[in-house]
């Protein structure tokens, strides 16, 4: 979305309408921080200032500003004399192309699963949105931790957990990546460093406070070679809970290497994002707690990229977290028990000629980047990835009884389980209070 490079200082809130960086053509990458965000690169530093004051009391205030960051239109206006300044290489752009695709189609096979009732309980898709997911967690490393929500089958798959083990624990099987006891709003891999996904709203940012915690302990305490960092994935409802303040106070206190990442999809179940808070610009409320805040158009995974970058990076160096906002939209119902009613379908059908999927195709074809037969390449490998996926889930075995209050207490054959195997809660003695523990 082309918009001015020039800084804008606004004294009061900025427009809000319904729509914002759809309608707004100067929205899609906002930012707002006491500090500069983007100051590692000369172009940034042209894009990127900010008015600072002392008070008479010492304390720092800022003007806020918003900017619209044309990192992205400036190298798209360059790209046609050099594929060097090209946002993406081929080979990264069919990754993203391969993550995106996988998020999607596999999405829509968790659809056709629930409706033949393979799956159970609320399940919430990621339609829509992929372009968050992918723009982020594709440029971690594997020791990087990250923490969803409840709409978390798709973090997991960009993270890296094989379809087959997410699908598996959709389908409540042994060979899950939770071995079928956290289905689909609870999604951890330990192995790749998914910290889970929480079904109750603001639970998961306290947890990812806490790992970044440890990279920072680890690394100033114990004195190791660590620059883990940790994403935190939440939606715009979160932004009301007093969890998310509490967490960007400690994190901005202690400087902790996070990204708080805020995937605005303008709906909290059936709220709308603007009757539900008194200022629904929630990239603002990063300098309130001395971090930068910055709004970037979530539909555009180029442009999320590039953020992503600058925040990781941020925290990598040890400069501390930030506050992303990405503006995006689901395409679907809250969950497939949503009939969807309460949204107007000339919104949705607005967002749905922003697919992030077809802007991403649009560029790598247009780009040269890769072929059409590359792509239709890659649909194909999905597709055989998820039919494999089912017949993997469908074939496993569901867990014993046995496992039922395994993972449940801290040493489980200690009290949980006998070590006979047997549930302790079944010895008679154990409700007498006299069970040798």
């Amino acid at each position: 979305m082309a918009c001015s490079a020039t800084p804008k200082i606004v004294h009061g809130p900025l427009p809000t309408s319904s729509l914002r960086s759809a309608d707004k053509s100067d929205s899609s990458c906002k930012f707002m921080g006491p500090s500069s965000f983007f100051g590692s690169k000369s172009l940034n530093k042209k894009l990127f200032s900010v008015n600072k004051a002392v008070s008479s009391v010492g304390r720092r205030s800022a003007a806020v500003v918003a900017v619209s960051s044309d990192v992205v239109k400036e190298k798209k206006l360059k790209s046609s004399s050099s594929l060097s300044n090209l946002l993406i290489t081929k080979e990264e752009g069919l990754v993203l192309y391969e993550d995106m695709i996988l998020g999607r189609a596999f999405e829509d096979m968790c659809a056709q699963m629930y409706y033949r009732g393979k799956m159970f309980g609320f399940v919430h898709l990621y339609n829509g949105q992929e372009a968050v997911s992918t723009g982020f967690i594709k440029l971690l490393k594997k020791e990087d931790c990250v923490v969803s929500t409840y709409r978390d089958h798709v973090h997991a798959l960009s993270k890296g957990v094989p379809a087959r083990q997410v699908m598996s624990e959709l389908f409540g099987k042994t060979t899950g990546c939770c071995r079928g006891q956290g289905g689909s709003m609870h999604m951890f891999s330990k192995e790749h460093n998914v910290l889970g996904g929480f079904a109750f709203i603001g639970e998961g940012i306290p947890v990812a406070t806490g790992a970044a915690f440890t990279s920072k302990y680890k690394r100033e305490v114990f004195k190791e070679d660590c620059d883990e960092v940790t994403l935190a994935f939440f939606g715009d409802g979160t932004c009301n809970n007093g969890q998310f303040f509490e967490c960007l106070n400690m994190a901005a206190l202690w400087k902790l290497p996070i990204v708080f990442v805020v995937e605005n999809n303008l709906w909290a179940i059936g709220m709308s994002h603007l009757r539900s808070t008194s200022d629904p610009e929630i990239w603002k409320k990063g300098p309130a707690f001395g971090m930068p805040g910055v709004h970037v158009d979530g539909m555009d995974v180029l442009k999320v990229r590039e953020v992503a970058k600058e925040a990781v990076g941020r925290a990598r160096r040890g400069e501390g977290p930030t506050l992303v906002e990405c503006e995006t939209y689901r395409f679907r119902g809250h969950s497939l028990a949503d009939p969807d009613e309460l949204r107007d379908p000339a919104e949705k059908a607005h967002y749905a000629t922003r697919d992030p999927i077809a802007a991403l195709k649009k560029y790598i074809l247009e780009n040269n980047l890769a072929s059409e037969a590359d792509l239709k390449a890659i649909e194909k490998k999905i597709d055989e990835e998820l039919e494999e996926a089912v017949e993997f889930a469908e074939e496993s075995p569901v867990p014993a009884r046995s496992q039922l209050l395994e993972n449940v207490f801290a040493d489980p054959k200690g009290f949980g389980i006998g070590p006979d195997g047997r549930y302790r809660c079944e010895d008679p003695k154990f409700t007498e209070g006299t069970a040798q523990v």
